[in-house]
C-alpha cells in the first residue's frame, strides 16, 4: 500500500528535477554565444584596477574556453533560479501546513534576494576596493597578471562569503521563531557579534582594513535588521491571539 505513494513521489521529484535542469540548460544555450563578454563583465573590476597595458593570463591550455563557459553556466543558474525554486516549492508545498507555507515562502524569497544582494555588494563595492589595494601594493618590478581560472575561484569564494553573510537576517528570524534563542539574548550578544563579524571578515577578505570593514559592518547591520524583523514578526504573531482572546 505504501509503495505506490512512494513511487509517485519519486516520479514527481524526477519531473521537478528535469524541469529545473532544463530551465538552466535553455538559459545557458541562449547565453553561450556571449560567454566571452560575460566573463569580461565579471573580470571588469580587476581589469579596471590593473596598470595600463596589463592583462590577465591563462596558464591552462583549455582555460580560455572553459572558464568563460563556467561563468556563463553560473549566470544561467542565477537567471533560472526562480524556475528552480518554483519546482522545489511545487514538490514540497503539498506536504506543508498552511501556517508553514506562510512562513517558508517569504523566507525562501527573502533568502534569494539577500544572497543576490550580497553578490552585488561584493561586485560593485568590495571588488574595486580590494583590487585597487592589491594593485597599489604590488612591488616595483612585479607585474600583476592574474590567471583567469584562479580569478574565477577567488570571485566565487567572495560571492559565496558575501551571499551567505547577507543571509544573517533570515537565520536570526528562524532562530527566534523556532524558540532556539530569544530576542533579548540576541541583544545581549551584540558585542560578541561585532567582534565575531570582524574576525570573519579578517578570514575571508584580503588583509587590508577597508575591505574587512566592508564585510564586517554590513554583517553587524544585518544582524540588527534580523533582530528588528524578529521583533516585528513576534508582535504580528501575538496580535491575532489578543484579538481572539477579546
Amino acid at each position: 500500500m505504501n509503495e505506490q505513494p512512494l513511487l509517485a513521489h519519486l516520479l514527481e521529484l524526477r519531473t521537478r528535477l528535469v524541469r529545473a535542469l532544463l530551465g538552466v540548460a535553455l538559459v545557458f544555450l541562449g547565453l553561450f554565444h556571449w560567454s566571452g563578454d560575460i566573463y569580461h563583465l565579471l573580470a571588469k573590476p580587476l581589469l579596471d584596477a590593473l596598470p595600463a597595458g596589463a592583462n590577465m593570463i591563462a596558464t591552462d591550455v583549455t582555460a580560455p574556453f572553459f572558464v568563460p563557459v563556467k561563468v556563463t553556466m553560473l549566470v544561467a543558474f542565477l537567471i533560472s533560479l526562480p524556475n528552480t525554486l518554483y519546482q522545489i516549492w511545487a514538490f514540497v508545498a503539498p506536504g506543508l501546513y498552511h501556517h508553514e507555507k506562510r512562513l517558508v515562502l517569504p523566507l525562501v524569497v527573502a533568502s534569494l534576494l539577500l544572497f543576490l544582494t550580497g553578490m552585488a555588494f561584493a561586485y560593485f563595492l568590495v571588488f574595486p576596493v580590494v583590487f585597487g589595494f592589491m594593485s597599489a601594493v604590488t612591488p616595483v618590478g612585479v607585474s600583476m597578471m592574474t590567471d583567469i581560472d584562479k580569478y574565477l575561484s577567488f570571485v566565487l569564494g567572495m560571492f559565496m562569503a558575501f551571499g551567505v553573510t547577507f543571509e544573517v537576517p533570515v537565520v536570526v528570524i528562524l532562530l527566534v521563531r523556532m524558540g532556539v534563542v530569544s530576542v533579548e539574548k540576541l541583544r545581549q550578544g551584540r558585542p560578541y557579534v561585532i567582534v565575531g563579524a570582524f574576525v570573519v571578515a579578517a578570514v575571508v577578505t584580503p588583509p587590508d582594513v577597508l575591505s574587512q570593514t566592508l564585510l564586517a559592518v554590513p554583517l553587524w547591520l544585518l544582524y540588527e535588521a534580523g533582530i528588528l524583523m524578529a521583533v516585528f514578526l513576534g508582535r504580528k504573531k501575538e496580535r491575532p491571539l489578543l484579538e481572539d482572546g477579546s
